[in-house]
């Protein structure tokens, strides 16, 4: 069991394709075999591709920690094999009190979110959110749309729990790139601002700026190397270095160890890399 001394670890990892590659699941059992070496107390994944209840569990059981839920993506392509955004926990370190599917049908991909107390808590006190997600792909007004159901989450809100951690491939871009040429123009929308005119203005960072407007700490700012990227070496058509995947803390939840995971096997098992990172969970006031 872990005190209360003690980081616990938020890991999110968008999967690509759930980990399958024409049905066989010989890359999600490399990519489970990372993920049980980076020890995650919570766990966010994206992109669960043709997952079934059979995939979650596998997963669960090769990391060591167990499921919360998977939520199912509304806005995908049809007819086509369902896809996932799921979240997990460690029940050696937690207790999970509570969890719920947040803005049902509001997001393209999901909200989960789930009550937990570390495990040697004697109350509530130190009880906090976690937060797991996916924003939508296609545009930024979109993803600015699903970043204000947690903007509540930044500060002190009633009925909250006075600390939180949010896990998720947020599909923000977090620097303008040396070179909009870069990048294929018809992918451009994804990323820019669209000007009334029409023509496309600079990266849109609205969804990102406006969780950390709220009162959301971003880690990277803190621990590690601030210019990481968790995409940009996947795509020859993309060569991009960006990050698109975020953990952010608030409250009395705070950062202890932040970073990517980026290693040569890492780049080889998706187009994401692993964002880790340790938390302390305080006392509320």
């Amino acid at each position: 069991m872990t005190d209360l001394a003690s980081p616990l670890r938020a890991v999110t990892y968008n999967l690509f394709c759930g980990g399958l590659d024409a049905g066989v699941d010989t890359r999600l059992r490399l990519q489970t075999e990372m993920l049980h070496g980076l020890k995650p107390d919570v766990l966010c994944l994206q992109e669960g591709l043709g997952w079934t209840n059979r995939h979650l569990c596998q997963v669960a059981d090769a990391v060591g920690i167990v499921p919360i839920t998977m939520a199912r993506t509304r806005g995908q392509r049809e007819p086509g094999p369902p896809n996932y955004t799921a979240m997990l926990y460690n029940p050696a370190a937690l207790q999970l009190l509570d969890w719920c599917v947040v803005g049902k049908g509001a997001f393209h991909h999901a909200l989960i979110q789930a009550r937990l107390r570390p495990r040697a808590a004697k109350d509530g006190r130190r009880d906090f959110f976690a937060f797991g997600t996916h924003f939508a792909w296609p545009d930024g007004d979109s993803r600015l749309r699903e970043a204000r159901f947690l903007t509540d989450y930044g500060g002190t809100f009633p009925g909250a729990p006075g600390g939180a951690v949010l896990l998720g491939d947020l599909n923000t871009p977090d620097r303008e790139p040396e070179n909009w040429a870069s990048i294929p123009r018809n992918l451009h929308s994804r990323y820019r601002l669209v000007l009334p005119s029409g023509e496309f203005g600079g990266a849109d960072r609205r969804a990102v700026q406006a969780l950390l407007e709220s009162g959301w700490q971003d880690p990277q700012k803190k621990f590690g190397d601030p210019s990481a990227a968790t995409v940009g070496y996947f795509y020859p058509n993309e060569p991009v270095l960006w990050r698109l995947d975020y953990t952010f803390t608030s409250g009395y939840v705070t950062p202890a160890g932040y970073f990517v995971w980026d290693t040569p096997a890492a780049r080889k098992l998706g187009d994401h890399l692993p964002v880790v990172c340790d938390v302390m969970v305080g006392v509320a006031a």
